[in-house]
């Protein structure tokens, strides 16, 4: 073999080496980005308590959030519009945390977690799912919130809810 393949050859070799080596010890860290996650949540929801308009900093620009109401689905300019009165007053929501799982996708940009709240309405779940962006900063692209029904008063709700026209017409749906 010439001298020149052979470098060629090593020189190849080295630089398939170095990507695998590479590619192999570039591993997510799911816990450190969990630990970012809650903090981001965490943050979150205190800045509604306090009535922080850096709460919709928090919202990718093509982010959903879904309310209790069966009418409330907003993209983030609506729920702008909707949630910023109550910001103004000084006096937004305050939801504590009780619990939350989270879980990373493999490739490390897409979350997505449950919680259960403590709130004005009593016990709320949700849910949701976040996209690490370019700046490399998580951000909510998708918030799910309801209330929780105990299964032992679940045909009292549904009584409760006969006569809501909404309510009624998705059912048809």
């Amino acid at each position: 073999m010439k001298r020149e393949n052979f470098t060629r050859i090593l020189s190849f070799s080295i630089i398939l080496l170095v990507v695998v080596f590479i590619s192999c010890n570039s591993k997510i860290d799911t816990k450190k980005e969990t630990e970012k996650i809650n903090q981001l949540m965490n943050n979150w929801h205190l800045a509604a308590s306090v009535a922080d308009t850096s709460f919709f900093d928090y919202l990718d620009s093509n982010s959903i959030y879904i309310g209790t109401d069966t009418t409330e689905r907003w993209t983030k300019q609506e729920f702008y519009t909707y949630a910023m009165p109550y910001f103004k007053k000084g006096k937004a929501w305050s939801f504590k945390t009780r619990e939350r799982k989270v879980y990373v996708a493999d490739d490390g940009k897409i979350a997505w977690f449950n919680e259960t709240l403590d709130t004005w309405m009593g016990v709320c779940r949700s849910s949701g799912v976040l996209k690490l962006n370019d700046e490399k900063k998580w951000k909510i692209m998708q918030y799910h919130l309801s209330c929780t029904v105990p299964n032992e008063k679940v045909r009292l709700f549904v009584e409760l809810m006969k006569g809501n026209e909404l309510q009624d017409s998705i059912k048809k749906d």
